[in-house]
């Protein structure tokens, strides 16, 4: 075993810190990323990626900046402290940038630009309103007298909406697809702005929910899409790559 932190008397060794690490959830989460770097390692590998002297230099001295290393002596003694050598130092560079080459083919604006083809309605958003309630006579009432007077939505959201939105009018605003309940989802989506749908129950039938499509917003290969699809693409490709190994957590 091996001491990690000392604090007065006590220390902390490495076991104590993989339990606590553990009990505190953390540990599998790490073990997560972990796996998720080597996997995109062995496959830039596999694939052929390599890595120039110059890429690493140019990466070791951007770290050497951000850490305020200026003199060879003083990352010598930053990675002497960590207990880390000048080999390690550079495999963990090297290992990065095929991380980040690898990622940047699985990206590509070509498999960007399919992808969002391919499943653009995935990424439809829509503005909404609600009102919640808490028996399906007030929320049929509410419908009625919303039916009458659609401009008092607001107003009759913030008079007897038991929802966190009530201050603010009974607005939601902006969701993409997956964030309403299915059955909810398909027929907000499928709605005409200025609709009223529900009342929808929830499971327990404690309450009764009124919504009301404010704007329909059709997907645009926008910067918060190109995001939400670079995401997509990496989960899938380290699914895929995940099934050519043997993982088992030690």
């Amino acid at each position: 075993m091996a001491a990690i932190v000392r604090i007065d008397d006590e220390t902390i060794e490495d076991n104590d810190f993989i339990k606590n690490l553990k009990l505190s959830g953390q540990f599998e989460g790490l073990i997560d990323q972990v796996v998720r770097d080597r996997i995109t390692v062995h496959a830039a590998r596999k694939q052929g990626v390599r890595i120039s002297p110059d890429d690493i230099q140019e990466r070791a001295d951007q770290f050497r900046r951000i850490k305020g290393l200026h003199r060879a002596a003083d990352t010598n003694r930053y990675l002497d402290a960590l207990g880390v050598s000048l080999d390690d130092f550079e495999a963990f560079i090297t290992d990065t940038l095929c991380q980040e080459k690898m990622m940047q083919q699985v990206c590509s604006d070509a498999a960007i630009d399919e992808y969002f083809q391919l499943h653009s309605p995935k990424f439809d958003s829509i503005e909404i309103s609600h009102i919640v309630l808490d028996s399906e006579g007030k929320a049929k009432e509410m419908i009625s007298i919303l039916n009458d007077d659609p401009d008092s939505f607001e107003e009759m959201a913030t008079e007897h909406s038991l929802a966190d939105t009530q201050a603010k009018g009974g607005l939601i605003g902006k969701v993409l697809r997956g964030s309403l309940r299915s059955d909810i989802e398909a027929k907000v989506f499928n709605a005409s702005v200025g609709d009223l749908l529900g009342p929808f129950p929830s499971a327990d039938r404690s309450s009764f929910e009124i919504f009301r499509v404010n704007a329909k917003h059709p997907a645009t290969l926008d910067e918060e899409t190109v995001i939400q699809i670079k995401s997509l693409l990496r989960e899938q490709w380290l699914m895929a790559r995940a099934q050519e190994h043997i993982i088992e957590v030690c």
